[in-house]
Parts: structure tokens; sequence; C-alpha cells
């Protein structure tokens, strides 16, 4: 393993980094504002850590697996770490823990925060917390790839080390194109959401921060109340719509553009995905009208929002849903788990493996009636081979497990048992708010210091799809 090798490649996401921090610095300039040296001192430390090992490690011609695995973590937890030092500088609501916790949740595209006055904080700062968002939303690996010069093999396994491996599958492409794909669908989509915003009235700084969230499938708002503080129809129909293409594969998106307009409608996955919201938003319609809500414009209204929020893993809210009753908030629960589908930039368990399993479970039925009969699983109208049937089966058992596990070390601390088990899916998934104290109109300040720990790791092995946490840490890795 060479550790220089990985460091330089580690180097270019710290630059990427500095960028945002300098973007954001100069917010804070222009406003007079108090996180101007937080900004620049954070940009100071990621430019010197990001020049120096491009500067005197040579550029490799291949890098193995291992290597671009490691470099895919390590620029994760790297970037996390820089992303705090703003927050802990300016100082406020920051400790070290929070601050660090706020720093995983904005990377991940969690949107968990300890935050109880989010509009306290200056422009500059909040420009930072929402360009977290924007950086990790894509992968931070990815993002600095699609923006740099040819990369060839090197870019082809950093490529296949971050993204999902569902998604893997659907990109017949090489990693070059890929790339090109889905950042060209990724500003295309943030540039539109905001042309929409500011069209509703909404802040140019409002309109662009929402958009990075919205896009990124994060939640991070410039403002206390998530978007009912707008109390706009029309932003909150914008907001829909773009969590909702935000959630679709990018690669199918591009090429119901650009080649095949029925691409999208062709895809079992979409087809699944959407009809599912529409299921989850009727359902929890006609449970919550009457019980929360007196009239059925209102009911539609706040479902709606809230189920496309949470089964986006966006994580933004209009009500609060914690006090809605209990089916509803199951109803949530299982989209907290689902989420959206591989190849966009939600969190969760994704839509593909969700519906592998299910066709799994139908097969195995058809299997017990017809014993000699062979039954295959298809997706998009290919067989899915075994051997990834097998890894999405074995990837929810593991996911579930994991959620258990925190929520299990959550209650150890006090913490009561909807918070903890709620707050470790929601965290799992990338999706933010959950129920109790952590619901869709709290905030984890409350969650004890280990707990927000415990959390981290959740959001992190949830973005980087546990087994490459798992791998990098396992003491057997570098043989």
């Amino acid at each position: 393993m060479r550790l220089h090798v990985i460091l330089r490649y580690v180097a270019i996401t710290f630059l990427l980094n500095a960028f945002f921090l300098l973007v954001s610095a100069l917010i804070s300039i222009i406003n007079g504002e108090s996180s101007v040296f937080p900004l620049f001192y954070g940009c100071l430390i990621a430019t010197l850590f990001g020049l120096f090992p491009l500067i005197f490690v040579p550029s490799p011609s291949r890098i193995s697996n291992n290597e671009g695995l490691l470099i895919v973590v390590y620029s994760w937890l790297f970037s996390c770490l820089i992303g705090l030092i703003p927050y802990v500088l300016w100082g406020g609501e920051f400790s070290f823990t929070n601050g660090w916790f706020e720093s995983v949740s904005g990377y991940t595209t969690t949107g968990s925060s300890i935050l109880k006055d989010i509009e306290a904080l200056p422009l500059g700062l909040l420009f930072w917390r929402s360009s977290t968002h924007w950086i990790g939303g894509i992968g931070i690996i990815i993002f600095a790839l699609a923006i740099l010069p040819h990369m060839g093999y090197l870019g082809m396994v950093l490529y296949r080390s971050e993204m999902a491996s569902p998604a893997l599958q659907d990109f017949n492409l090489n990693a070059k194109k890929s790339l090109q794909i889905l950042l060209y669908v990724y500003l295309g989509l943030t540039g539109l959401e905001t042309l929409a915003l500011l069209f509703c009235k909404l802040s140019l700084f409002d309109a662009i921060t929402t958009s990075f969230a919205t896009v990124a499938t994060g939640g991070f708002s410039p403002r206390n109340a998530s978007i009912a503080h707008y109390q706009s129809l029309s932003a909150e129909i914008v907001v829909i719509i773009f969590m909702v293409l935000s959630g679709i594969h990018f690669g199918l998106l591009y090429s119901s553009v650009f080649s095949d307009y029925r691409s999208l409608w062709k895809s079992p996955v979409v087809k699944f995905y959407l009809f599912s919201l529409i299921a989850g938003v009727c359902l929890t319609t006609i449970n919550i009208h009457g019980k929360v809500f007196l009239n059925w414009a209102d009911s539609l209204r706040h479902a709606a929002f809230q189920v496309i929020s949470i089964g986006t893993s966006t994580g933004f809210a209009t009500t609060d849903s914690s006090i809605w009753p209990g089916f509803s908030q199951l109803v949530l629960i299982f989209f907290t788990l689902q989420c959206a589908c591989a190849g966009s930039t939600s969190g969760g368990i994704k839509v593909d493996r969700i519906l592998i399993f299910i066709k799994s479970l139908v097969r195995k039925t058809r299997q017990v009636i017809h014993p000699h009969g062979v039954f295959l699983i298809k997706l998009r109208e290919k067989a899915v081979d075994e051997i990834h049937v097998s890894s999405s089966v074995l990837y929810i058992s593991l996911y579930i497990a994991i959620v258990f596990l925190s929520a299990m070390f959550l209650t150890a601390m006090g913490v009561d048992s909807l918070t903890a088990f709620s707050g470790s899916a929601a965290t799992m998934g990338n999706v933010g708010p959950g129920l109790g104290l952590v619901g869709s109109t709290g905030n984890y300040s409350d969650i004890p210091a280990l707990g927000k720990w415990v959390l981290s790791v959740t959001m992190l092995m949830g973005r980087l799809e546990i087994f490459a946490l798992l791998i990098c840490f396992n003491p057997f890795h570098a043989k």
C-alpha cells in the first residue's frame, strides 16, 4: 500500500474544499461578518494540505483497487475534519463534537443538525454549511474527478470505488463519460431549481442554498423552520419536483432528455420508486386527515411534502410529523429505510435493492411450488446475476442490523427508544429528521456527546455503503 500515492489524491479533495471555503469567506467579507477569519483559516489549512502532496508526490501511472478504496474513505474523513474547522473557530453552539457532527451530516447529505438557532449563523458560514451538502451530494471523489482533466485508468478505479454497486450496473459507459453525465445533471438540476425558486420570490441566497440541499438530497436549510419558513405553496411544489428528480438515477435522467425520452418509463426501478411515493402520500393523507389537518388540501399538501422529503432522503420539513398518528409515522420509517434510486444523490438502502429483495422472495415462493423450475430475477429486461442478488440481500440485512445496534447504543445512554431507533435509521439512511426529539422540527442537540459520535459513524457507513468503511478498518486489509 503506497501511502504517498493515497495522500496525493486525498489532497485533490482538500483543494476542492478550499475553493468553497474561499467563496464562503468572500461572502462573509461582503457582509462584514464575524466568520471571515474562521473560513479563511480553514481555507488556508485546506490549501496547504492540498498543495504539498501534489507538488512533492509524482503522479502514478496506476493505482490498485485497495488504494482507490482508501483514497475514497480518507477523502471523506479528512473532508469532514476540514469542514469542522470554521464551525469550531466561530464558536456559538459548536463544540468540537457538535462541529464534527454538523460537518459529517453536511458531507454525507444527512441534514441532521445540532443547531437550535440556524439563523444566528453568519451568511458566509451558512453558505459553507450548504456547500458541504453540494460537495458530498454527488460524492467528494466523483466531484473532484469530474472537474479534473483526463484521469484514464486512475479515474476509473476511483469512480468504481465510490459509486454505489447497483448504480455501476446501470452506467454502461466508461468512467469519464459517466462522470460527465453525473456532473451535467447535477449542475443542471441545481441551476434550474435556483431559477425556479427565484420566481417563487426567494432571495438569491436562499434559492442557491436551498437548491444545494435539494439536489444533494441533504436538507440543510438556512432557516430555522426549514421550507415552512417561506409559507409558499409554489416554493414547496418546486422543491417537491426537484426532490423527486434528484432521487432518480442520473443516467436515466440524462438519457431521457438527450437520447430516449421513454427510458425513465421503461425502468422498473423508477416505476417502483414513483409508485411507492404516490402510495405513501395517499395513505398518509387519508391517515392525517381529520386527526392533524381538518381539510383535504392541507392534508395532501403536508403529506406529499413530508413523505417525498423522507422518501428521497432530503429531510426538509413543512410541519411537525412527529405528532402524526402511528400509522403515518410507520410510513415515514419505511421510507427512511428505503429512500430513492441508486445512481442518484439519495441515501438509504435504495429502491434497487428493495426491488431485488421483493423479486427474490417471489422467486423463492415459486421455487417452493415448482422445485424443479428455473426462475430468473430481471431488472430492465436483463437477468440479475446471483452475486448481485445475494449481495443485495446481505446488504439489507447488515444495514438493518447496524440501525438496531446504533439504536441500542443510544438507549444505553438514556435516549428514549423512539428517538434512538428513528434517529439511527435517519442517520444511517442520510435522511436527517427522525421522530421524537429528533423529529422534523427538532434537532440532535440533546443527544449525548458519545451518541453524536455513534450517529456520525452511522452517517458515514450509510453514505459509503457500509463495506468501504469496514474494509478500510480491517486489520488484514493491507495484506
